[in-house]
């Protein structure tokens, strides 16, 4: 009988310190500048539209995306959105955005790798210094304004990179379904803005950037 409390005794402490363990490993990830927020921000048509012509073999997939900066020890996310355009948001009311069922934040970090480390200061800087640009509801890449992914790629881009150094690709955006008409949610949003829609046009989008060779998936606020 001793010899089988033994037992249990050993049982209960060894899941305890695994427990414990597991604890502390969900508790030790920290927030670093530069790195990347990944957002499933909804299920309105355009978020759903999003996602329908970019979506990957991915478990999970985005249609928002910005970086974090730190000033006066607090923690903010520079970014473009709707209605806003590029702006400075704190950290609690971006991740209070959208959440889940079990009220998680659907919100993944990724960092970039360390060959990157001496651009992330100058590509924060660069958000800031666009705060107030109108977001680009057009999704074009040379006007003046911007949408999500493409404030983060020009945050790189326009520094001193060589192109096939820049981490993050383009491509040629399309607005079509898999049979190649343009799905009806977007066909709806460009006629609402009296605009064409820039089928075959040169940019990029969360889900090529979450597949980006050049970064790391390091949390997930759905597991916190």
């Amino acid at each position: 009988m001793n010899h089988f409390l033994q037992r249990i005794s050993y049982i209960v402490l060894l899941s305890c310190v695994l427990l414990g363990c597991n604890k502390k490993t969900n508790n030790s990830f920290e927030l670093k500048e530069g790195d990347l927020l990944f957002q499933n921000t909804g299920s309105d048509d355009i978020d759903n539209a999003i996602k329908d012509v970019t979506a990957t073999a991915s478990a999970k997939n985005y249609s928002h995306v910005g970086m974090a900066m730190q000033k006066d020890n607090k923690w903010f996310v520079v970014e473009a959105i709707p209605k806003q355009g590029v702006c400075i948001t704190p950290i609690a009311n971006f991740l209070e955005r959208n959440k889940n069922k079990f009220n998680k934040s659907q919100t993944t970090v990724a960092r970039l790798d360390n060959y990157y480390k001496p651009y992330l200061k100058t590509a924060i800087q660069y958000g800031i210094n666009k705060v107030n640009t109108p977001y680009d509801d057009i999704f074009l890449w040379d006007d003046t304004s911007y949408y999500c992914s493409e404030l983060v790629y020009k945050m790189f881009s326009t520094q001193n990179l060589p192109k096939d150094s820049i981490p993050f690709l383009t491509h040629p955006m399309t607005f079509n379904d898999s049979s190649g008409k343009p799905l009806t949610s977007w066909v709806k949003y460009y006629k609402a803005r009296n605009q064409s829609i820039p089928e075959g046009i040169e940019g990029t989008n969360p889900n090529l950037m979450a597949s980006s060779n050049h970064i790391t998936f390091i949390h997930d606020y759905e597991n916190d």
